[in-house]
């Protein structure tokens, strides 16, 4: 598969309207960690080859262990994530699928008892950028199998 557009050649200012979403992310405070599990799920609910090749690989590049990437579709039924992490990939997933019923006040005081106002709404940035990345990914045909992780995304960096 070729790619059929470069958004960062074709519109500049779209690339850069979708890294200004990020640049906040980034300093939000969240932690990395918990960043790349909810762009990996996202990513593994939305199909999405290219973002899914980038983020398994930066949280591994940051310290993540294979065995919760490999379980990471399956996270409701195993040990490894913690309570929080839990609460963001239940968000994760609802905010994602807010069309096959919307985001309900169960969804939201879940996640709301892990994360504090401004984090959720954080969190919830962070969900809206990764559902776009795929989306522009997906639409465009962005080939996997060509990103390598940058070093600040490296542990100790």
């Amino acid at each position: 598969m070729s790619e059929r557009i470069d958004v960062k050649v074709a519109s500049p200012g779209v690339y850069a309207a979708m890294l200004g979403l990020e640049r906040h992310v980034r300093q939000s405070g969240l932690e990395h960690a918990l960043l790349e599990l909810v762009r990996t799920r996202v990513s593994q609910i939305n199909g999405c080859a290219f973002c899914l090749d980038m983020h398994t690989q930066d949280a591994r590049a940051a310290g993540e262990s294979e065995q919760r990437l490999y379980a990471l579709s399956a996270w409701r039924d195993t040990p490894f994530f913690t309570p929080r992490e839990r609460a963001a990939l239940a968000w994760a997933e609802a905010v994602t699928n807010v069309a096959e019923g919307g985001v309900t006040d169960s969804d939201f005081a879940a996640a709301h008892e892990h994360f504090g106002d401004e984090e959720l709404a954080d969190l919830t940035l962070a969900i809206v950028a990764i559902n776009g990345w795929n989306r522009l990914s997906i639409a465009f045909a962005k080939p996997a199998g060509t990103y390598r992780p940058k070093r600040e995304h490296a542990p100790g960096h």
